[in-house]
């Protein structure tokens, strides 16, 4: 329980900016939009880490190496994300419950599933992730709030390029197993 005695703004407030010239009811807007990316993220964060923590095979160091350097994309974007809601007169989500409960992503249970399945639902939330994207910065632009549009732009192209590269590995070519695919291995 927190100890806290006086509480400086109330969660779900926005007061907007005055030195970034956005009133409270846009700012509001945006920012709800942004703790939805900020809550998403951090679902893709921590699916992204779980798959780097489980991951075995014979590709296990390129994907462990790749999950954990998308999980930081993910907590890098978070962190803008959550910023650019506090500069505009708003409180960014924090509490894990609010986040979960924000987010437009579910995260798979708790068991571990092979590689394959787990790339999957990383790439089916990205996929949502990115269309909520595309429809943050139209919403901010529309608003007249390019700088959001702009930061929401910029880490779109890097959840974009996670994206791909997880589309990347789902693909049937592979040096790892021939014995897997449908046609029979020969040596000749």
């Amino acid at each position: 329980m927190s100890t806290q005695k006086h509480v400086r703004q109330t969660q779900g407030t926005v007061e907007g900016s005055e030195a970034l010239r956005m009133d409270a009811e846009k700012a509001e807007q945006i920012v709800d939009a942004l703790n939805t990316d900020l809550a998403a993220t951090y679902v893709l964060y921590h699916q992204l880490k779980k798959h780097h923590w489980n991951v075995e095979g014979a590709e296990f160091r390129d994907l462990h190496l790749f999950l954990d350097e998308a999980a930081e994309h993910a907590e890098l974007f978070a962190d803008e994300l959550a910023e650019r809601a506090q500069a505009l007169g708003g409180v960014p989500h924090a509490n894990m419950t609010t986040l979960a409960e924000a987010s437009p992503v579910e995260a798979e249970d708790e068991d571990v599933y092979d590689i394959r399945t787990s790339l999957a639902n990383d790439m089916e939330m990205y996929g949502d992730i990115i269309e909520t994207l595309r429809e943050h910065i139209e919403l901010a632009e529309n608003l007249g709030d390019p700088a959001t549009a702009e930061i929401l732009r910029e880490n779109l192209v890097q959840v974009e390029e996670d994206a791909h590269h997880v589309e990347h590995y789902l693909e049937d070519d592979t040096l790892v197993f021939p014995e897997a695919m449908d046609a029979p291995v020969t040596t000749e």
